[in-house]
């Protein structure tokens, strides 16, 4: 367990710290490109450390599993969410670049700006759901922690970066998915929300289900 331990606390520091703080320092002295190489070769030893330390923890519980339908339902709506942020780009996406006083709201924008992000999180919650053990906490509890955040760093980077553009992109978007639509700021549009981005969140979500157990 303390290896889990270890390698949750690495995952979560490397992107509350390196993703954060210390980012402009090592863009600064690795460049862009540089600094990209390292925090990827970074993020695959964490998910390797998570991966191999979980099969080795001790099982404790803490809490009984939900119904299968509930992490059922989050995990398709994670992929669905996954599938449409691979639509028309976003300027929260990693590598975007936006240029002008404008940043269109459009498609699963309007849902939320940080779709990726959910994905993940929704993940991360649906396997807490049903892995209500000190193991659990630890890896899913990681990755849910540094998604969060992620959407946190994201906009405050991407403010410095496009300062009236992106004041004017977060006022209409919202990272709590319908909040600006709730709240009046934005409205929905089907018509903008392909439905083969549906189909390929609904395909992805099948053949994880399929290979979930050998995987």
């Amino acid at each position: 367990m303390l290896s889990l331990a270890f390698a949750a606390l690495f995952w979560v520091l490397l992107h509350l710290g390196v993703a954060g703080p210390l980012r402009a320092a090592l863009v600064g002295r690795l460049g862009e490109m540089g600094y990209r190489g390292l925090f990827s070769a970074l993020s695959a030893v964490g998910l390797i450390w998570l991966a191999l330390a979980y099969r080795g923890a001790p099982y404790e519980p803490l809490w009984a599993p939900a119904p299968l339908w509930v992490p059922t339902v989050l995990v398709l709506l994670g992929f669905v969410m996954l599938a449409y942020s691979l639509g028309p780009t976003n300027p929260t996406q990693v590598g975007s670049k936006r240029e002008g006083s404008e940043l269109p709201v459009v498609g699963v924008t309007r849902i939320t700006r940080h779709p990726m992000l959910w994905a993940f999180t929704l993940w991360a919650i649906a396997h807490l759901t049903v892995n209500g053990h000190w193991a659990g906490v630890l890896l899913f509890g990681a990755i849910l922690v540094t998604a969060l955040n992620g959407m946190v760093s994201i906009d405050r980077k991407r403010a410095g970066e496009l300062g009236p553009a992106w004041a004017d992109f977060a006022r209409r978007t919202s990272r709590l998915p319908f909040a600006a639509i709730l709240s009046g700021r934005g409205q929905l549009v089907i018509g903008e929300l392909a439905v083969w981005w549906l189909g390929l969140g609904i395909a992805l979500f099948v053949a994880a289900l399929w290979l979930h157990g050998f995987l």
